[in-house]
């Protein structure tokens, strides 16, 4: 009788002993791993002391330490520019990070954003208009604040559910009409991802930031329009390849590279890892379609187990991630995630 395959089956070695080191430089890991790859509970003892070391030491104290008195970062108003050292990054970033949602300063930071970046109509802007929707950005900020606990807002609810009528197109005007604020704008200039600057074509990575905000609603809580959004969006996804990441694009005559280079943490751009962990959450992470791009992460582990960070944003933020092009314990950890999904014990 052959052995069941699993996810372990599928490790080269074992780096799980690696992500649990206590590790002073991003102690995030540690937390991250017990949770989603040891499963521990959320009363367990070494659980709880490792949420607590990610406010003592790592990226989030940098990131806190840059802080204003008022919440925001680098300049008041809508952060949104220059990445990533702005207002909007931080909430992602702390977000991605495993920040404490109870800290007084994340969540002054997370009403700063509401009062400055969510516009009248409801959605999140990078500008803080109407105008300024852009659904990367907004599924990012989507996905941040529910991990930061405000699920329950109804200031999140409103962009949420703002956010799925832009790809539904439910109760959205056209562009063209005037005296309207729930219409699309040049941005965002259509239903179904359509984007701007991806030359008015439907853009993979603001589905994917998307579709990461919105599997995140229980499906208790998921409205109609949320329900019919994620159907939009899986069947845009698989609509092509996830492996070649054929998504249409703008400009250039094939995909991006940022697709097939894995960092931490995650930015405007969506990699391949970021698509199947997205997809594994809606239930999907068995899903033949899958098996190709699942391969080439496995294709990218080395004889310890580990996966190297490929991209991160040098020298452009308020904290130090890792190194280029050596063993990553973020990416290790992203990895796992998928892997343990696809081939469950």
């Amino acid at each position: 009788m052959s052995e069941k395959v699993t996810w372990k089956n599928k490790l080269r070695a074992d780096p799980i002993p690696w992500l649990l080191e206590t590790d002073l430089s991003q102690p995030a890991v540690r937390y991250f791993t017990l949770r989603d790859i040891i499963g521990c509970g959320q009363n367990d003892a070494a659980l709880k002391e490792a949420k607590a070391s990610i406010m003592l030491s790592g990226p989030v104290p940098s990131i806190l330490a840059a802080q204003s008195s008022e919440g925001y970062w680098l300049h008041p108003g809508a952060g949104y520019s220059p990445k990533y050292q702005s207002t909007v990054w931080q909430i992602v970033f702390l977000a991605q990070l495993g920040a404490d949602k109870s800290d007084g300063r994340v969540k002054k930071g997370c009403n700063y954003l509401f009062e400055y970046n969510q516009s009248k109509a409801g959605w999140f802007s990078y500008n803080g208009t109407p105008s300024g929707f852009i659904h990367c950005l907004a599924g990012n900020l989507e996905a941040a604040l529910i991990d930061l606990g405000w699920l329950e807002d109804e200031r999140l609810q409103t962009a949420i559910e703002k956010h799925a009528r832009f790809i539904t197109g439910d109760g959205m005007a056209d562009s063209a009409a005037a005296g309207v604020t729930d219409r699309y704008y040049a941005y965002t200039p259509g239903p179904m991802f359509n984007c701007g600057p991806n030359g008015g074509l439907p853009c993979g990575w603001g589905a994917v930031k998307s579709l990461n905000a919105l599997s995140r609603v229980p499906p208790s809580k998921r409205t109609p329009a949320v329900i019919r959004a994620l159907d939009r969006g899986l069947d845009f996804l698989f609509r092509y390849n996830p492996a070649a990441a054929d998504y249409p694009f703008g400009t250039g005559s094939r995909p991006s590279s940022s697709w097939f280079s894995f960092g931490y943490p995650l930015g405007y751009a969506a990699d391949i890892l970021q698509t199947l962990d997205v997809l594994s959450a809606l239930g999907y992470a068995r899903d033949p379609r899958l098996a190709e791009a699942i391969d080439l992460v496995l294709s990218k582990q080395d004889p310890k187990g580990r996966w190297p960070m490929e991209c991160r944003f040098t020298g452009k933020t308020w904290m130090d991630i890792e190194k280029n092009r050596h063993s990553s314990k973020w990416i290790t950890l992203r990895a796992l995630r998928v892997l343990k999904a696809a081939f469950p014990e």
